[in-house]
């Protein structure tokens, strides 16, 4: 672990992603109250997404990783994460809700 010292990041950086995560909250509460159909959850799934891939990459430290190993896996976990809301999105818009 003392490799990792050098890789911290700034505070200034920090409470940058912190604002980034408060300004998307705060979109997907307006964005609840519009009405866009079949395109609420779609939208809602795509902020979420991206608050948790900065949560990952920056406070868990992923964008600052060293080792190729825990990039290939955080890059198929994002493959597979990827894959599945693609299937359910494409079962979920795909629906007669009538």
């Amino acid at each position: 672990m003392t490799g990792h010292a050098s890789a911290k990041s700034p505070l200034k950086m920090y409470f940058a992603v912190w604002a980034t995560l408060l300004v998307f909250t705060l979109v997907t509460f307006k964005v609840a109250f519009i009405e866009l159909g079949p395109f609420n959850a779609v939208v809602a799934l795509v902020i979420a997404t991206l608050k948790a891939t900065l949560v990952a990459l920056f406070f868990m430290h992923i964008w600052h990783a060293g080792e190729r190993l825990i990039k290939v896996a955080v890059a198929a976990a994002i493959f597979f994460l990827f894959l599945l809301l693609g299937l359910t999105l494409s079962d979920y818009l795909t629906r007669p809700w009538s």
